[in-house]
């Protein structure tokens, strides 16, 4: 452990950590890699021996938040604990993974590398972590999204660590095919596209309208990328936010100018996909549910069951969600030199298993965790049904909040969450 940084910002008392762990612990002597973490607390509580509490980022892929001021749930956590904001491995300042920092190896190479960078090496990165901070003493996780994921896999792998467990959206399914899991997860897409055009109904016929352009020319992105009508249906990824919908609906408003799209109308669908940005997120996602199995672009074969999302439907456009397609590998000229190795992982079916149901059904750590009755992305029954076979478990399940809400009012979801654990 080497500490690179410590200061006070916006009354946080802030240390910049980096440690070096295995790429691959089954052969720990050989490559190494870097892992971020940002220790935040209070500086009032500085003194007062609080607990560690580290975080797992949604994703996968995504960095950990970068405080900017002190509010919301960091605001409301950094009085209870040191918090430890963690760059998972390959995001952030963690060893990232890009297409620079990949740059000249074989396929078959960036493939097998790639395997490494699921959430049971992330676990074993933060049990290093922890090993070297408080070596035999335990901590607490807080898990929003696939971060929750994480940290029911370390239930799973590593109870005797942990003092009590929150999660934000993100009780996974546990045994579930990708197959179904994206059936499902189709069927609330739909749903939230028939939100958004019973709020904005105004909005419609602005995206048909956007659409139809798409389809009669060839419009290009300010990057040089091609705005093709699938990744135009891309920007659906938004509607599971609680401002996603009001942001599509006034982007869609002033798309053109005369007969043409604006630039500004360009460079704001651009900003609102990182597909391209994270490679992490777009080659791993459906590898984030595989144990023992293939994806096989789960995504891609499971959307000609839904008519909805055809493109010649005169009437709307509907947008998809969080799905990777392989034609992104073709269209996205950043993910270009990732398309055979994100060919190789789609076939690969010896994926370990991610979580021990035995285990999980024998848990003594204390867990809270909020369940979205209407999450776009992590579905409400498979969490339910997770939760179901946990015990020392607490569900707040709200219909009031959308996936983001520990961004959205962080303060109020951990308000409820920390107390339902003692």
């Amino acid at each position: 452990m080497v500490i690179i940084n410590q200061y006070i910002y916006s009354k946080m008392l802030i240390k910049e950590h980096n440690f070096l762990v295995p790429l691959d612990y089954d052969n720990e002597e050989d490559k190494k890699i870097s892992i971020f973490v940002r220790e935040i607390v209070d500086e009032e509580y500085e003194n007062k021996g609080l607990p560690y509490l580290i975080f797992f980022q949604g994703g996968p892929g995504y960095e950990s938040p970068r405080p900017i001021t002190n509010s919301g749930w960091i605001k409301k956590a950094s009085q209870k604990y040191r918090i430890l904001l963690l760059d998972q491995r390959g995001t952030g300042l963690s060893t990232p993974i890009s297409q620079e920092s990949l740059s000249g190896m074989d396929d078959e190479i960036i493939a097998k590398y790639l395997t490494f960078f699921r959430a049971d090496n992330i676990v074993r990165d933060a049990e290093r972590i922890r090993e070297s901070l408080i070596k035999d003493g335990k901590w607490s996780v807080l898990g929003q999204s696939f971060g929750g994921f994480c940290a029911t896999h370390y239930l799973s792998f590593y109870p005797n660590s942990l003092d009590q467990v929150f999660i934000t959206g993100g009780l996974p399914p546990l045994k579930a095919h990708p197959d179904d899991i994206y059936r499902a997860t189709y069927k609330r897409v739909i749903e939230k596209n028939k939100l958004l055009y019973k709020i904005f109904p105004h909005a419609k016929k602005n995206a048909r309208r956007i659409a139809d352009h798409l389809i009669e020319n060839k419009i290009h992105l300010p990057n040089g990328d091609q705005l093709t009508i699938e990744r135009f249906q891309q920007l659906g990824l938004s509607l599971g936010f609680s401002d996603g919908m009001a942001t599509l609906n006034y982007l869609f408003e002033k798309a053109f100018i005369n007969k043409d799209l604006s630039y500004s109308f360009l460079k704001n669908v651009l900003s609102l996909q990182t597909f391209d940005t994270n490679p992490i997120f777009s080659i791993l996602h459906e590898s984030c549910y595989a144990q023992n199995f293939s994806t096989d672009w789960a995504a891609n074969r499971t959307l000609g069951e839904f008519p909805e999302f055809e493109i010649d439907r005169k009437d709307k456009i509907y947008f998809t969600g969080e799905m990777i397609y392989p034609w992104m590998l073709d269209k996205y000229q950043s993910l270009a030199p990732f398309k055979k190795a994100a060919n190789f992982l789609a076939e690969k079916s010896d994926w370990p298993m991610l979580y021990d149901e035995q285990r999980l059904k024998n848990n003594k750590v204390p867990i809270a965790a909020a369940v979205y009755t209407n999450d776009m992305y992590v579905d409400r029954e498979y969490s339910m049904e997770t939760a179901s076979i946990i015990p020392n478990i607490s569900i707040w399940e709200t219909d009031i909040f959308e996936h983001n809400a520990l961004r959205s009012d962080g303060e109020k979801v951990l308000d409820s969450l920390f107390s339902r654990v003692k």
